[in-house]
């Protein structure tokens, strides 16, 4: 195929087709979707954050719909998935384990993630650990008692907790579940009991390149620059890589207005022959999370989709210039805004502190219809039964100024 020009639109829509956030699933969720759906992803970043739903879950729920959050949790207990850090924290398909076992076994390369001094300090208390784990089965940090208030007057992290996050990164355990979102630790030969690292070992260098296909084929459309991010990898010899992929059919040139050159995983053409028929719709309107893959790279939202994006959690309350735990917006293929809330669950509600649009974002009866109906979707499966909207933009939801009611699904 010859190379073909864009517009900014198609190319946004082809990315939202490779994320599956370009039309709205209109058929029931089932367990086994969750697999699929971080497969499609090929990572799912976990945030332990809880002023709404957790992250993980609200970024299966943006492209599944309602679902219940317990299958996340099951699909880890059954073997379907694994966590380690790849983005970053991150749940991903256990038969990914290949491709980051060579990180465990380079824990000194993980940077803060592992303290070698701390793991030799306590080579002996580890080591009593492991035999507790082999000999007990599984734990977590829990189930050990809680050291004194330290001397900073903050509750230091328990000396097991410090040991499992040693050995988790080392791979010498890994997460088998999770109870109130706790990491439950077994040992790493129990749970991969016939992986053989004599045998089944892939090189970093073999191991990076299916990180790199992943992350191509999960982008959909992409530059270059974009790739190596999402494994968080080293950036590779572009021109070489992308010119071999070329060759084997796995990517093809493309042209984007305003973009310049790109590339299409194959996977996707025939998404492509439907944008270039004008065809290629997007019909979903969503809540998303700030570590949803298509917002977690801020460069790349910035320049795909002209969403100038920043977590404020960590940042003083008087310096946030939009709020704690701010929700990006997606509208029928745009980020047209965000929104700061949080669920009161005792009484209910989604209290709304704040809606912003992007500036040039026109009040439409399609947007309000939208955006009122992905806020009323993501607060029913939160189990509110009222939002309440303190701020609204504009002329936004003027029919609902203090919020509204939510119906029973």
């Amino acid at each position: 195929m010859s190379e073909v020009t864009l517009s900014l639109t198609a190319a946004r829509h082809l990315h939202l087709a490779a994320q599956g956030l370009l039309k709205k699933n209109r058929r029931r969720p089932q367990p086994e979707d969750i697999l699929a759906t971080i497969q499609r992803m090929s990572l799912l970043q976990i945030d332990t954050i809880n002023v709404v739903a957790r992250s993980p879950y609200l970024v299966l729920f943006s492209r599944l719909g309602a679902y219940p959050q317990h299958w996340l949790d099951e699909s880890l207990g059954r073997g379907d998935l694994m966590e380690y850090w790849a983005h970053e924290a991150c749940f991903l398909p256990r038969s990914d384990f290949p491709l980051i076992r060579h990180r465990m076994l380079s824990p000194d390369k993980m940077g803060w993630k592992y303290r070698h001094e701390w793991m030799t300090e306590h080579a002996a208390d580890i080591q009593a650990l492991i035999n507790h784990i082999q000999h007990n089965g599984p734990v977590r940090s829990a189930d050990f008692e809680h050291p004194r208030k330290g001397a900073s007057g903050w509750w230091e992290w328990k000396p097991h907790k410090r040991h499992l996050e040693g050995l988790f990164t080392a791979g010498k355990v890994m997460v088998i579940g999770r109870h109130n979102f706790q990491r439950i630790y077994d040992l790493t030969t129990r749970v991969m009991p016939h992986w053989d690292d004599e045998r089944d070992l892939l090189t970093q260098e073999e191991a990076e390149e299916l990180m790199l296909q992943n992350s191509a084929r999960s982008l959909g459309i992409f530059r270059g620059q974009w790739l190596a991010d999402y494994y968080r990898l080293r950036q590779p010899a572009l021109p070489s890589l992308l010119a071999r992929w070329q060759e084997e059919g796995r990517i093809i040139p493309l042209e984007v207005e305003k973009l310049g050159p790109m590339w299409l995983h194959t996977d996707y053409l025939p998404q492509l022959e439907e944008a270039l028929a004008g065809k290629l719709t997007a019909t979903h309107s969503a809540v998303l999370s700030p570590f949803d893959p298509v917002v977690w790279d801020r460069k790349r939202a910035e320049q795909l989709f002209d969403f100038t994006y920043r977590l404020e959690c960590y940042t003083p309350s008087h310096k946030r210039q939009y709020g704690y735990f701010v929700l990006p917006l997606l509208h029928h293929g745009k980020l047209v805004g965000r929104m700061d809330s949080k669920m009161h669950r005792k009484t209910g509600v989604l209290e709304i502190f704040a809606l912003y649009l992007e500036e040039g974002v026109r009040i439409t009866s399609s947007l309000e219809k939208g955006l009122k109906q992905a806020i009323t979707d993501f607060a029913r499966w939160q189990g509110a039964s009222r939002i309440q909207l303190n701020q609204p933009p504009g002329e936004l939801f003027s029919a609902q100024p203090s919020g509204w009611e939510i119906a029973a699904a």
